[in-house]
C-alpha cells in the first residue's frame, strides 16, 4: 500500500487512507503548526531509530472517558497519605526527559528523539502540551505529558522512579478533566497499565467522531493548575 509522503506543505491525508499498521504519512517536520494539524485530524508522530519520521492513526484506537474511568482501592489510600505532591507545567523539560530515559520491556531505544523533545517543549510554551508531575520530597517521583485540545487530552508518555507515582499523577488528570467536563484521554495504542484504569479500544471512526464534536470546545490553553488535589480527583472516579 502506498503510503503519503509530507512535504513543506501543512496538510495530512485522511486517517481512514491509513496501512493496515496504522501509518498515515511519512516526512514533515514536528514544527508546532504540524503537530497541532496532526493531532486535530487524529494522528500523531511516533519516530522510528534510522527511518523517516512516521505519523500514525492506528485501527483500533485505545482511548479512555474520563467519566468511566476507574481506580482501584489502593490507589485511593496512598492518596491519602499525603506524601507526594501533584503539579501541573512547573517541570514539562523533567517530565519529557523521564520518559525519554524510562525503561520499556520489550523496547530498544526509545521514539523520544531530540526532535520530539524540543517539538513539544515548544507547544508547551504555546500552551497546548502540559505535564502532570508528582514530587515527593520535594524530587521529581513521575508523571506524564499530553497535548490538549478542546475537550481532548492526547496521553504521550509517562515514567515513574517511585511506586505509583506515574498512576496518581494519572488519576488526579482524569479526576481534573471530569470536573472540566473532558469528552476522552487518546491512549494511541493497547497498554495493560492503561486498561486497568478502563481503557479500550475503539474504532477509529469512532474515535473520529468524537474527536471532531470535541474540539468545538474551547482549549484551556495556558499553563494549567488542577482545582482539585488528588483526593479529591480521585474521589470523582470509580473505584475499580
Amino acid at each position: 500500500m502506498p503510503v503519503y509522503l509530507l512535504t513543506k506543505e501543512l496538510v495530512f491525508p485522511p486517517p481512514e487512507g491509513a496501512s493496515p499498521e496504522g501509518v498515515v504519512a511519512i516526512g514533515g517536520d514536528l514544527s508546532p503548526e504540524r503537530l497541532l494539524l496532526a493531532y486535530a485530524q487524529g494522528i500523531f508522530p511516533w519516530p522510528s531509530e534510522g527511518m523517516p519520521l512516521l505519523w500514525f492513526s492506528p485501527e483500533p484506537r485505545f482511548v479512555l472517558e474520563p467519566s468511566s474511568a476507574h481506580v482501584p482501592r489502593s490507589l485511593r489510600k496512598r492518596a491519602k497519605k499525603g506524601d507526594f505532591e501533584i503539579r501541573c507545567d512547573t517541570a514539562f523539560t523533567q517530565v519529557i526527559t523521564g520518559c525519554k530515559r524510562a525503561y520499556r520491556p520489550g523496547q530498544r531505544g526509545t521514539w523520544i528523539t531530540r526532535e520530539m523533545v524540543r517539538g513539544y517543549e515548544r507547544l508547551f510554551e504555546l500552551g497546548y502540551a502540559h505535564s502532570i508531575e508528582c514530587w515527593m520530597n520535594g524530587v521529581l517521583a513521575g508523571g506524564l505529558y499530553g497535548v490538549s485540545l478542546g475537550g481532548m487530552f492526547f496521553g504521550e508518555s509517562m515514567f515513574a522512579e517511585a511506586p505509583d507515582a506515574s498512576k496518581l499523577a494519572f488519576a488526579t488528570l482524569l479526576g481534573n478533566l471530569v470536573h472540566w467536563g473532558y469528552d476522552l484521554v487518546d491512549c494511541q495504542v493497547h497498554t495493560e497499565h492503561l486498561e486497568r484504569f478502563g481503557a479500550e479500544d475503539w474504532p477509529r471512526k469512532r474515535f473520529l467522531d468524537v474527536l471532531h464534536r470535541s474540539l468545538a470546545k474551547e482549549t484551556r490553553r495556558g499553563k494549567w493548575t488542577f482545582e482539585l488535589d488528588a483526593v479529591d480527583a480521585i474521589a470523582k472516579l470509580r473505584e475499580g
